[in-house]
């Protein structure tokens, strides 16, 4: 069966594009040129990827975003915002709203399913199955699954890579640089403030004060180190 993929977008021709392009490369593209009943026809049979254009008429892709992400049945499904709109700060609400890439028009067919291909291939599951599991936290590799207090966490699979990827090297300090190349890869939209933006959210999943993280401790001038406090120490602190 080919994998779905849902598409926001209200231009025509742009749409015909990415559905003939999508199809050609094995996918199956769902169009709509607005979100009226995207999330609904979603709830009835997930897509495997979402591809939103920003500004239609009826609402707007960021709007979408956010009902996505807290969608219980289909927060986890990437997002990929597909828009005019290239300014940087634009890139970093959209990442804070929990979007998975960001590709401005125009844009080369090759590239969108290069993109399309790279944010799917950061949703397989890593090959590492063993699970992380420290004071309140759990992390589940082989599950793909974050458990705070005993309680499901839901995060998008490059919120969990990067902090998995974190927490099996705790103690070491990696720069955003490093962390741009070992989580998101070739994923050019992202930037050193995009890492920026994933380590806030998931210091608001982790830390019981994201203010003053226990875990995921900022080192300045440097980047970013993962802390896993040792038996007793909390006791002690």
């Amino acid at each position: 069966m080919s994998q779905t993929v849902f598409v926001l977008e209200d231009d025509a021709d742009i749409a015909r594009l990415i559905q003939h392009h999508l199809e050609a490369a094995s996918f199956s593209a769902r169009i709509y040129a607005t979100p009226a009943t995207l999330i609904s026809d979603a709830e009835r049979q997930a897509p495997v990827l979402f591809l939103l254009d920003i500004m239609v008429p009826g609402g707007d892709g960021l709007d979408v975003c956010r009902r996505l992400r807290n969608h219980p049945a289909l927060s986890t499904i990437p997002i990929i915002f597909l828009t005019a709109r290239a300014g940087e700060n634009d890139r970093v609400l959209g990442l804070e709203l929990g979007a998975d890439d960001y590709i401005t028009k125009p844009f080369a067919p090759r590239e969108l399913l290069a993109r399309v291909k790279a944010v799917l291939r950061r949703f397989e599951r890593p090959t590492t199955p063993s699970a992380i599991a420290f004071e309140d936290v759990e992390i589940d590799a082989s599950a793909m699954q974050l458990r705070v207090r005993g309680n499901l966490t839901t995060t998008t699979a490059t919120e969990f890579r990067l902090l998995d990827y974190l927490a099996r090297h705790p103690g070491r300090v990696f720069s955003r640089d490093h962390l741009l190349d070992a989580v998101w890869g070739d994923a050019r939209f992202v930037t050193p403030r995009s890492v920026d933006v994933y380590v806030r959210r998931i210091r608001e999943k982790i830390e019981t004060d994201p203010e003053n993280p226990r875990y995921l401790k900022t080192v300045r001038g440097a980047g970013y180190r993962f802390e896993i406090p040792k038996a007793g120490e909390r006791a002690a602190s």
